[in-house]
């Protein structure tokens, strides 16, 4: 693996390196994806595998939050994330509006690659875009360059309120 997959799993370490972090998603205690990988060196009574449950998994993480945890909520896929819009755009996003609490969650996306497996129209989106447009108090950072990662993880760990973290698969290899 490259530079890039090099970083994610450095940031995933600095991360583990907080007591208060916990891991959560699809594929973050068992291997499925990409992003499994850079869990490795992460406790294992740290990951937390769910079942396809998307919204549920966000107000899960929510509630860790609210519960003094920082949550390390995993998407392996954009498309993914839009199935919990709700929880993320009416809930997470919006807390900090009408309330004093700021749950910091970090969210970790990735947009995949399209080759040399295109995954299809169902499973290649990037939605950073209109996600920015509906959050007022989320935080989104694109990470397009390795020396990006670190700084962006250390960022969303210290910042109170959440973040969103949209990271390249097709960049892991770089």
């Amino acid at each position: 693996m490259g530079r890039y997959y090099t970083e994610l799993t450095r940031a995933m370490d600095m991360l583990a390196a907080d007591p208060r972090t916990v891991f959560i998603g699809q594929a973050v205690g068992y291997p499925g994806t990409g992003i499994t990988n850079t869990l490795a060196n992460v406790p294992k009574d740290r990951l937390i595998e769910l079942p396809v449950a998307e919204d549920m998994q966000v107000g899960i993480s929510t509630g860790m939050a609210l519960a003094g945890l920082i949550p390390v909520s995993i998407f392996p896929r954009w498309n993914f994330l839009l199935l919990a819009a709700n929880q993320l755009v009416n809930h997470l996003d919006r807390l900090p509006i009408y309330s004093d609490y700021r749950p910091r969650v970090i969210i970790r996306v990735a947009v995949p690659s399209v080759s040399p497996l295109d995954p299809q129209a169902q499973h290649d989106g990037d939605f950073t875009d209109a996600f920015q447009l509906m959050c007022r108090t989320v935080q989104f950072f694109r990470l397009h360059e390795a020396g990006q990662i670190v700084p962006a993880y250390e960022y969303a760990l210290n910042h109170e309120g959440a973040s969103v973290l949209v990271e390249r698969v097709d960049l892991y290899d770089s």
